[in-house]
Order: C-alpha cells, then sequence, then structure tokens
C-alpha cells in the first residue's frame, strides 16, 4: 500500500478552554501551560520527518501549536480545517451545553445537529474532508508517493475526517477520540485510505515514512490499494 502521500492529523494542544471545560468554538482561545508542553513534546516526536507541507487551521491554538512544534515550519493556512461554527454554543460550559435539547443530537445523531447561528456538523465534516483531500492529492502529485505531510486542526474536525477514512457515517464519529496533540496518521490510496494511527500520543512517528524508492518513481497501482491480507509487517515495510 505504498505509493500516496502520508498524512499526519495533528490536533492542537491543551487550551485555557478545554482546561476550564469550555467550548471555544472558534474563539481566539491560546494554549494553557500543559498545552504548549504538549506542542514541545510531539515537536520531539515529528522533528526530523521529511515533511512535504505543514498546514495549519487559521486558529491561533492550531497556529501556536505548530509554532512550537515545528518552529522552522512555515504553515499554510486551510479555512477548511478551521472549529465547527458552533454557534451559540460557543464560549458556553459544557455542563451548560448538555442540558440543551440538540446535545443528545450532537451525541446520537451528529449529522442532524444545525447549531444556531452556525454551522451543521455535516458541513464541517464535508468541507474538512474535501481539504485533507484535496491538500493530500496535490502533494503526492508535487512530491511524489513519498510525501508525508502535517495538518494541524481541531479535534471534531479530526474525528470527522477519521470516520470518512473508515467509511463509517457520520452518526458514529462519537466513537473516535483525538486527544489535544494526538496524532492520527491516514494514507489515501486510490481504492481506499488506510488508518495508520489514531489519537497517537506517544512513541517513535519514523516508521510512517514510506521507504525510499531505489528505482525511478513509478505511478500508483491498484495493488498499492491492497490491504496486507493477515496483517502484514507492519508499517514501512
Amino acid at each position: 500500500m505504498g505509493s500516496v502521500a502520508t498524512l499526519l492529523l495533528l490536533r492542537h494542544g491543551r487550551t485555557t478552554a478545554n482546561a476550564a471545560g469550555g467550548l471555544a468554538g472558534r474563539q481566539p482561545v491560546e494554549l494553557d501551560d500543559t498545552g504548549r508542553d504538549q506542542a514541545r513534546a510531539v515537536g520531539e516526536r515529528l522533528r526530523g520527518l521529511p515533511l512535504a507541507a505543514v498546514v495549519t487551521s487559521p486558529l491561533i491554538r492550531c497556529r501556536q501549536t505548530l509554532e512550537l512544534a515545528l518552529p522552522d515550519a512555515v504553515p499554510a493556512v486551510e479555512e477548511g480545517l478551521i472549529e465547527c461554527g458552533y454557534g451559540e454554543w460557543e464560549g458556553k460550559p459544557l455542563k451548560t451545553l448538555a442540558k440543551d435539547p440538540l446535545w443528545p443530537v450532537v451525541q446520537q445523531h451528529p449529522s442532524a445537529a444545525v447549531f444556531p447561528q452556525g454551522e451543521s456538523m455535516a458541513g464541517m465534516a464535508a468541507r474538512a474532508v474535501a481539504a485533507v483531500r484535496s491538500w493530500d492529492a496535490r502533494l503526492t502529485a508535487d512530491h511524489g508517493p513519498e510525501a508525508v505531510w502535517v495538518a494541524c486542526s481541531h479535534g471534531d474536525v479530526i474525528k470527522a475526517i477519521v470516520a470518512d477514512a473508515l467509511g463509517v457515517h457520520l452518526d458514529l464519529f462519537q466513537r473516535i477520540v483525538a486527544d489535544p496533540a494526538s496524532v492520527t496518521a491516514i494514507r489515501y490510496t486510490p481504492t481506499r485510505p488506510f488508518l495508520l494511527r489514531l489519537n497517537d500520543t506517544g512513541g517513535d512517528l519514523s516508521g510512517l515514512v514510506p521507504p525510499a524508492r531505489k528505482r525511478r518513481r513509478r505511478p500508483t497501482r491498484a495493488a498499492d490499494s491492497d490491504a496486507a491480507v493477515g496483517g502484514g509487517a507492519g508499517a514501512g515495510r
């Protein structure tokens, strides 16, 4: 399953709103001390990887995470990766929102959830998936199948992208977890995406880098989309 780029989805570090139990939405909340430590720690894991691009949500918590994690990078801002537009929910405590009639819809039937004065969860998922798939195709074309790239975004956005990669309905995306400063790795192929890592908060990431090809770059083949029957030998093999 080798001849396509590898996407590393990075959630921003913990924010002051996360620590206080609030829903930040698109407010300009910043990382707290724990979040800054998380960003530096994930930077140690990312450092040394041959990154073809670093892409970010426009919100400051994502940009701060990348400034600490990858200080030499010049991230490209991608509006499609911005946090869900929670509208009137934005800035409120989660314990208060849990009493709202919309809460069980968000929990059990998110594809039907539309936030007052905000965005639908289905709309958020569609524009986020479109953004990463477009970037991935472009980077594969420009940098070849060994390309690895980072996209820094938000919890619900990452969960929606993972649900798409797994081929599951958005109504199941609340089963997925994306912790602050976690790494989730996806490799798209012509036939199917492969979820390589999910909510990874520790350990070596170098195994996600495809081995360099000794011969001339070849086009993607149908076999590159095939899953390893029996599980295979692992990433990078």
